[in-house]
């Protein structure tokens, strides 16, 4: 595995992710993607959406607003019991959480200086609805997408004619004042979260908590991570958030220092935020169940991981170096899904301009159908590797002879096996090639699912 400076280099260079503000000296906790990061992560959330909206009967989304009433917030706890301590050395000035620190130390574990007296503050960014600050409503960016899906629980269970058990998903940006921020886009003080609240009858949580562990496993073996750089590990009762009866992580080997991390938590919050929701705005949040006549408040399982902590993940995962010839051979191999770009096309020589036309006219039918590019920027095995470092899957390359044969070479990314395809049919060809489950030179080893109930200690 890369340690963690060579991704960064690679996204930086490679056109993924660039620091927040650059050109003025950054922001602590802020990164920009760029033309690649970008569609890496909307493929991330296009693949995520289709697994649990799309693909299912018993799930729907929602976009709820970032800014909510701040009564929400009262309601939900986090006005009172987001925060954190807050410690700094007076010597080296470097800054930490208390809780991450042993017990009873009293000195800075970087330098050994003076520490200052533990101080707490709420985590949450305030901000200000109203053009004048002094009469305007004071309330925070959310600090996670959940509570806007609670307080539409009713809208949507209603609109929707939705019986239990039924899901609300989310995709969205949170906000979260950290601490202390590192590792990259692992721990961001802006974010984007995907998050289902599967709402259930009261006695049923218990099933619908292990089914979503299951399902949230293979969706991340589905799209390619290697089943050892994965594991699950349940909360111990004292780790547990307040609202919770259960929690595990899916947690990912990360570069050291960094080790074993969370990548995506799945929690049984009870009935927990209905039940505060439904007292701070004196609405009846409860369910009637027409087959029994009986209301009561439903549980709700909790599936919620990160977007960026995933494209972290699939980049590490996929970074592989190899020697071809000679030389350093630098892949990533992401799931086809994923894959930012599915296809270069590449004239062999740029200075023909018929060859060129031929090139142009190929990317030009292909983008229609998937994100396809043309490239006649270096020599054609430089053109390789930098398609090779930024994960295209197919590289469809022009040359002299197609102007009388009529036909192209595409090169699979994972084997660099070459095959020679008529001009015309190259579209169907590599529409089926980038279509998972279809057969093909290079096609990716489809991960065998599996319960991960044997990885739970």
């Amino acid at each position: 595995m890369p340690d963690m400076e060579t991704i960064v280099s690679l996204a930086k260079r490679r056109g993924f992710i660039f620091p927040g503000s650059e050109i003025y000296g950054g922001l602590g906790g802020f990164w920009d993607y760029g033309p690649l990061g970008v569609e890496l992560k909307n493929n991330i959330k296009a693949a995520w959406w289709k697994a649990v909206v799309q693909e299912r009967d018993d799930v729907v989304g929602v976009d709820a607003a970032i800014l909510m009433n701040p009564a929400v917030w009262q309601s939900s706890g986090h006005a009172d019991s987001f925060v954190e301590s807050l410690v700094d050395c007076l010597s080296c000035k470097r800054r930490f959480r208390a809780d991450t620190l042993a017990p009873g130390q009293t000195t800075c574990p970087e330098c050994g200086g003076e520490l200052t007296a533990p101080r707490w503050f709420n985590t949450m960014f305030k901000t200000f609805v109203g053009p004048v600050e002094d009469d305007a409503i004071h309330t925070w960016l959310r600090p996670e997408t959940a509570q806007g899906i609670f307080v539409n629980f009713q809208n949507v269970q209603t609109t929707m004619r939705k019986k239990l058990p039924f899901g609300i998903a989310q995709i969205g940006k949170a906000f979260r004042n950290e601490i202390v921020t590192g590792n990259f886009i692992f721990r961001d003080r802006e974010f984007e979260q995907m998050e289902v609240e599967y709402f259930v009858k009261p006695g049923t949580d218990e099933e619908w908590y292990h089914r979503w562990i299951e399902d949230r496993w293979n969706w991340w073996l589905g799209l390619g991570l290697r089943p050892e750089n994965l594991r699950i590990r349940p909360h111990e009762k004292e780790e547990l958030a307040h609202y919770a009866s259960a929690c595990v992580d899916i947690e990912y080997r990360f570069p050291e220092p960094l080790g074993w991390a969370e990548l995506e938590g799945i929690a049984n919050r009870q009935d927990y935020d209905l039940a505060h929701h439904s007292v701070g705005s004196s609405k009846d949040l409860s369910y009637f169940d027409e087959e029994t006549k009986e209301h009561f408040t439903p549980y709700v399982i909790e599936p919620s991981g990160g977007v960026d902590r995933a494209a972290l993940v699939f980049l590490l995962d996929a970074y592989h170096e190899e020697q071809v010839r000679g030389e350093k051979r630098v892949v990533l191999r992401l799931h086809k899904d994923l894959a930012p770009i599915k296809v270069a096309v590449l004239p062999l020589l740029r200075n023909r301009p018929e060859v060129v036309a031929v090139a142009r006219q190929i990317a030009a039918r292909l983008k229609p159908h998937m994100n396809a590019l043309y490239d006649d920027t270096a020599s054609i095995g430089r053109l390789y590797r930098r398609q090779d470092e930024i994960g295209t899957l197919y590289c469809v390359t022009v040359d002299v002879q197609s102007l009388d044969d009529q036909q192209v070479t595409i090169r699979d990314r994972d084997t660099m096996e070459q095959i020679r395809v008529p001009i015309a049919e190259v579209v169907d060809v590599l529409r089926a090639k980038v279509t998972v489950g279809n057969q093909g030179i290079g096609d990716q080893e489809i991960r065998t699912q599996q319960s991960p109930d044997s990885l739970i200690p």
